[in-house]
């Protein structure tokens, strides 16, 4: 059996039905999930780096970046509904029965967060063994304080939201985070059967610039904005992809 410490996880099913392929669409002239390869590669935290992908042709691409995709997913984790965890206990099981490889943890890197860098990949498994967690999860500043949401009623009526809103500059409320989907560094236990530690969970704080997530074209129009007026660190892509 061998023992390695860190595994990334890319998931990048084909299709999507909201803005199709965009696994594979380019950004500024690169598929967008080689952005999330090179992150993962430059942070040099891995000892493997792979794509979980249902398609041979994403599996060409990633491999032309330096993933490796040693199996394709199964058809039964290739549904629109399966969860990300589904793929990863996959990836995990796959490794140990059919290489003989445990790893002591995993960080799952969706493609969708082109922006996010090596160093904020760096920055969360920092804070992973600093505080001896056995979870991180990236965050990002919200981009407006909670108290500006609400929940229309039926007939559209501001008149309960303007009696509940408190009045004062944004400057004034406290500051909330979100989840902004960039990375989620969980330790993994063989003990009794393959699982995911999920307890002990901290969150790494990233700047926005670097957590845009990609959903729709005008995401994709916002981030291609972000890079070339350098709105993010020049490191979030390699040389060779321009």
């Amino acid at each position: 059996m061998q023992k390695l410490k860190s595994l990334a996880v890319i998931p990048a099913r084909s299709g999507s039905k909201g803005l199709y392929d965009k696994n594979i669409k380019l950004l500024n002239g690169k598929p967008l999930l080689a952005y999330t390869i090179d992150a993962a590669l430059n942070s040099g935290i891995f000892d493997r780096v792979m794509v979980s992908t249902d398609s041979e042709a994403y599996a060409g691409i990633a491999k032309k970046y330096g993933a490796e995709v040693p199996f394709l997913r199964s058809e039964e984790n290739s549904a629109d509904m399966v969860s990300s965890w589904d793929v990863v206990k996959e990836v995990l099981r796959r490794y140990l029965e059919e290489f003989k490889i445990q790893f002591s943890d995993i960080c799952l890197l969706q493609p969708t967060s082109p922006l996010r860098t090596g160093k904020d990949i760096i920055d969360g498994y920092s804070l992973y063994r600093q505080k001896n967690a056995g979870a991180v999860t990236s965050v990002c500043e919200c981009e407006h304080p909670p108290a500006w949401s609400m929940v229309l009623p039926e007939d559209g009526s501001l008149k309960e939201f303007r009696k509940n809103l408190i009045s004062m500059p944004r400057q004034g409320y406290e500051k909330y985070y979100r989840l902004n989907g960039a990375f989620y560094i969980r330790g993994v236990s063989y003990e009794d059967g393959i699982k995911i530690i999920d307890n002990r969970e901290f969150a790494c704080v990233m700047e926005r610039n670097h957590s845009v997530d990609i959903d729709t074209i005008e995401d994709f129009e916002y981030a291609e904005f972000l890079i070339d007026n350098k709105k993010v660190d020049e490191g979030i892509y390699s040389i060779k992809g321009y």
